[in-house]
């Protein structure tokens, strides 16, 4: 005679339990098998009030859901937005020795280089990128402009010479201006 141990026993029955006609059903199923029994043996009224709060709790679900993708969009397009200044910015930083070399360039050959001064200022322009005034005989502001040298005595600051020129972007400083200042 064969030996039969108790969990084995168990085993099948739980099995058993879970086959309809043959079929082995999940957990799930299961579940949802579960809810259909309660249903169908609860009054109309209970049923009414069971679907209504299957209802009510998956349009919670529907309406979080929608509101975690709407924020989840939004992150996405400030991230995008903040990489695209960013790498705008990273440009600009790079683009200013070349723009002190064409300044140079343009003192130097001013005939030959005319036709394209106006083309470079408006491509600087377009860019938000604009010259700091530091123009000798302008007051000395050192949010804008950076001293190298004081010279004289007086009251007023005034700015003799420019040795680099400064730029804003969008209107903040990316460079102030290199000069030299006197007292007037």
């Amino acid at each position: 005679m064969k030996k039969v141990k108790i969990e084995d026993l168990e085993e099948e029955i739980k099995e058993v339990e879970n086959t309809e006609d043959g079929v082995v059903i999940n957990e799930e199923e299961a579940a949802m098998a579960n809810f259909m029994d309660d249903i169908n043996t609860k009054s109309a009224s209970q049923k009414d009030k069971s679907i209504d709060s299957a209802i009510e709790e998956l349009t919670n679900d529907l309406q979080r859901t929608r509101a975690d993708f709407e924020n989840y969009r939004k992150q996405v397009e400030a991230q995008k937005t903040q990489a695209m200044s960013t790498a705008k910015y990273a440009t600009v930083i790079k683009f200013l020795p070349l723009v002190d070399d064409f300044e140079r360039a343009l003192e130097t050959y001013h005939d030959q280089l005319a036709p394209l001064q106006k083309s470079f200022e408006k491509t600087l322009s377009s860019l938000n990128l604009i010259k700091i005034n530091s123009q000798p005989g302008t007051e000395f502001n050192p949010d804008f402009h950076e001293a190298i040298s004081v010279e004289g005595e007086g009251e007023t600051e005034v700015i003799a010479e420019t040795l680099r020129p400064g730029y804003l972007y969008d209107g903040n400083v990316i460079r102030a201006a290199m000069v030299k200042v006197k007292h007037k």
